[in-house]
C-alpha cells in the first residue's frame, strides 16, 4: 500500500483539539481519569487473581462453576472500588511521566483554583 502524499492533508484528527483553557483542563481530566481506572484495575485485578490462585478449592461447600463466576465478579468490584479510594496514589507518579503536558495543565488549574489571602479581603467585617 502506497500512502499519496497529498492526500495527507485531508486527514484530520477524531477530535479537535481544544484551545481555550476549559477544554484543555477538561480533556486533561478525562485523561487522567482513564489512566487512574486502567493502572488501578490493571494492579488490583491482578493482584486479586494472584490471591485466588494461592487458594485451593475447599473440600466442601464449595460452589463449582458458579461459585467461580461470582468470584471473578466479586473480584472485578472489589478492583474497582480499590481503584476509586487509592489508585491516584498509584497511577499519578505514572501520569505525570507517561502524559507531562497535561499533568502541567492540572497543576495550573488546580493552583489556581487554591483559595489566597486575597480572597479573605470579601470576609472582612464592615
Amino acid at each position: 500500500m502506497k500512502i499519496n502524499p497529498t492526500q495527507l492533508n485531508a486527514v484530520h484528527p477524531l477530535k479537535s483539539t481544544g484551545t481555550n483553557a476549559a477544554q484543555q483542563i477538561a480533556d486533561a481530566k478525562e485523561v487522567r481519569d482513564t489512566f487512574r481506572s486502567f493502572i488501578g484495575e490493571s494492579f488490583f485485578g491482578q493482584m486479586l487473581k494472584s490471591m485466588r490462585s494461592t487458594q485451593g478449592k475447599p473440600a466442601y461447600f464449595h460452589g463449582g462453576h458458579a461459585e467461580e463466576v461470582f468470584q471473578g465478579q466479586l473480584d472485578q468490584t472489589l478492583a474497582q472500588e480499590m481503584t476509586k479510594s487509592s489508585a491516584d496514589k498509584i497511577a499519578d507518579p505514572m501520569f505525570r511521566q507517561q502524559f507531562p503536558q497535561q499533568a502541567e495543565v492540572l497543576q495550573r488549574a488546580e493552583e489556581s483554583a487554591k483559595p489566597s489571602l486575597a480572597d479573605l479581603d470579601g470576609l472582612r467585617r464592615r
